[in-house]
Formats: structure tokens, C-alpha cells, sequence
């Protein structure tokens, strides 16, 4: 019996690189993203501040995550997530600031206990049905709109 072989073309080998880069940067992106974080905090802290700059999303997912875990020096969700958090639910900072609760609302959002959801969330543009299924001060927000 003879078997016959089919040579291998350029597409399967670059199809198993492709693979096999796309699994060592999967491996290597947590420590990437500590790098530039300890490393470039400027730039790491510009990324996490622009909610409209495209990221590779394995990238994104891992920035969200080590949000969760403990955030970097300087990042304050209330001044970078809950302006846009606000505005889902059709509400402006400038409406809220004299409100005697606002300041509540705040610390709410800067200890929020899933800020990479919320910041993934609001970099993907998540309608307001979303955000009330984890904002923290989804309530006070639906009875500020209400009003």
C-alpha cells in the first residue's frame, strides 16, 4: 500500500505560526500589561483614561482584570467611568454636582467592587440596561433621572 503525503504549503505553516504567536502573547499579555503599567504609568494610565482608543481584546480583558485586582496609582472611576456611567442613564455631571448625595455617589464609584467590567462596559458603549445589571449606583441614578 503506498500513502501519498500532501506537501505542505506556505498557508498551513503560517496558520501554525499565527498560532502559536497568538498563544505566546496570550501567555505573556498579564505581564505586558504589568510592565507598562509599573513600567510607562503615564501611558498606561492615558490607556485606561481614553475609553475610545482600540486595544487588542485580549489586551483590554487583561487591563479589566488587573483593574479588578487593584487599581493603579491616580485612577479615580469616578472621574473617568462614572461621567460616561451617568450619561447612559441620561444624566450630566454638571446636573449631579450640587446634589447632597453626589459625593456619596462618588466614593461609591471609586470603591466599586467590578471597575474592569464597568470600564470595559463603558468603553464598549453598554446601554443602560447593562450598567444596571453591576453599577453600584444604578439606583441612585434611576431616581436622579426620574426626577
Amino acid at each position: 500500500m503506498t500513502t501519498t503525503t500532501t506537501p505542505r504549503t506556505d498557508a498551513s505553516r503560517q496558520s501554525w505560526w499565527a498560532r502559536l504567536s497568538e498563544r505566546c502573547y496570550r501567555a505573556t499579555t498579564p505581564r505586558l500589561v504589568q510592565d507598562i503599567q509599573h513600567e510607562a504609568a503615564g501611558t498606561y494610565n492615558e490607556m485606561l483614561e481614553d475609553l475610545k482608543t482600540p486595544l487588542d481584546a485580549h489586551f483590554e480583558r487583561e487591563m479589566a482584570r488587573q483593574l479588578e485586582s487593584g487599581r493603579p496609582l491616580g485612577f479615580k472611576p469616578a472621574r473617568n467611568l462614572m461621567p460616561v456611567m451617568m450619561q447612559r442613564f441620561g444624566l450630566q455631571d454638571a446636573e449631579l454636582a450640587a446634589d447632597p448625595d453626589y459625593a456619596a455617589m462618588r466614593a461609591t464609584c471609586n470603591a466599586c467592587p467590578v471597575v474592569g467590567q464597568c470600564w470595559k462596559a463603558m468603553r464598549a458603549g453598554a446601554e443602560v440596561e447593562e450598567c444596571r445589571g453591576f453599577c453600584p449606583n444604578a439606583a441612585a441614578f434611576d431616581s436622579r433621572a426620574a426626577q
